[in-house]
């Protein structure tokens, strides 16, 4: 079970300093409630912690704000977590705006114990919206691929890399995981055939179906925003080459025609397909509509640019650019053509965003190690996601749960 720990780095312009001491009760609980919400919301790079040590308070308390204006929070969560009679736990929280003195609700929620991370997640996400207006990712997932020896596995685990649940383990090579518009379901590339082939899988389940395995290659499975359709990469009739194809199986459609090799596709909310392209002569992220057409070249940095991923809004573009040897990530502003390194290191790979679009999770490598990390859109707060075992790599961060 990979297990992971979060280390913060680097400063954000403006974050606002926030309070989240226990909860009253917390000592007993299993899950320190309090640090993972706090974990949660510094690691979005809008939130800094506030010492709230020494302090007992719970969701009924009357707080005095002026103190904690003294201790410089602008906000303050307060609450508690209680076991029940038949074992489930009652947590409660209020959250306090310590500058306008004003009591901005609370919620409460009653779980069993394996639940009590993601009513932690849950928290944070309130908080988050509370204070920023914008929707909290923390009680999103992530999957993830492992390989341990020569073995990989495919990882479903909440957003902070925690409470990993095995998809599939194979003695093969798993790649290109794709999440469903849903969240219920995702694509993934197998090779236990002997060759990529795409299958789906159901997460709640653990069924799955095979997609696309024609002659040649089967790769680079990305859903359609309907969750009807998906683009994938498919060398059926000589070089890789986009088609689509229903997501329950079937005939695909090709695309377009291209003497060059077209793949990674992933498409924006509105329909639009970029993708990966040597036509040029390097390869480059161009964009093209859902049924085909002529494509336009969105990249133009250096001569190597690979792994496209479209915030939500379709405002950035991440990707990986090869410069002076080194594999970078870059965030590019779609309206305006810019696009900026916003990593120091130098073998970065399958960056994802996050449903609201303001973090991106990533792999890397560092000291030899490959890891997982979430960094803000400008670079400057970054989280290690730190797993003990094997090489971690093809993060993606699935959707918005339904509430």
């Amino acid at each position: 079970m990979a297990q992971f720990r979060v280390e913060i780095t680097g400063v954000g312009l403006t974050q606002m300093p926030v309070a989240i001491p226990p909860l009253r009760g917390e000592d007993a609980s299993p899950q320190k409630i309090s640090q993972i919400v706090l974990a949660d919301l510094e690691r979005s790079g809008r939130f800094i912690g506030v010492d709230a040590s020494g302090v007992q308070l719970d969701e009924t308390s009357r707080p005095d704000l002026s103190q904690w204006r003294e201790r410089k929070a602008d906000a303050l969560s307060a609450g508690s977590i209680t076991q029940l009679g038949d074992g489930r736990w009652d947590t409660r929280f209020r959250l306090w705006d310590v500058v306008r003195g004003q009591d901005l609700s609370g919620q409460s929620y009653t779980v069993t114990r394996a639940d009590l991370r993601l009513v932690a997640h849950r928290i944070a996400d309130y908080i988050y919206e509370k204070l920023t207006g914008e929707r909290g990712i923390f009680s999103t997932r992530i999957a993830y691929v492992t390989k341990v020896g020569s073995r990989y596995s495919l990882w479903v685990a909440d957003a902070d890399g925690e409470n990993a649940q095995s998809a599939l383990s194979s003695p093969e090579p798993i790649i290109s995981p794709a999440w469903s518009p849903s969240g219920t379901q995702l694509a993934y590339v197998s090779f236990e055939s002997r060759k990529p082939v795409v299958y789906v899988h159901d997460i709640a389940t653990g069924r799955r179906r095979l997609i696309a395995n024609f002659r040649g290659s089967n790769s680079a499975p990305a859903w359609a925003p309907d969750g009807r359709t998906l683009a994938v990469t498919l060398s059926r009739d000589g070089g890789s080459q986009l088609y689509t194809i229903s997501s329950s199986g079937g005939e695909p459609t090709r695309l377009m025609q291209s003497a060059g090799i077209d793949t990674e596709p992933v498409y924006s909310s509105d329909g639009v397909i970029y993708f990966v392209s040597d036509r040029g002569g390097s390869p480059q992220i161009y964009r093209v509509g859902a049924s085909g057409g002529n494509p336009e070249r969105v990249t133009f940095q250096g001569n190597y640019a690979i792994s496209p991923a479209i915030s939500p809004d379709g405002q950035w573009l991440a990707y990986i650019a090869r410069v002076n040897g080194a594999f970078k990530l870059y965030v590019m502003d779609l309206k305006s053509h810019t696009a900026s390194a916003i990593t120091d290191t130098t073998d970065d790979e399958s960056p994802s965003f996050a449903p609201n679009g303001k973090l991106i999770v990533y792999a890397t490598r560092q000291q030899g190690k490959e890891m997982l990390m979430t960094t803000t859109l400008d670079g400057k707060i970054k989280a290690r996601l730190a797993g003990q075992s094997g090489d971690i790599r093809e993060p993606a961060w699935g959707p918005f749960q339904k509430q």
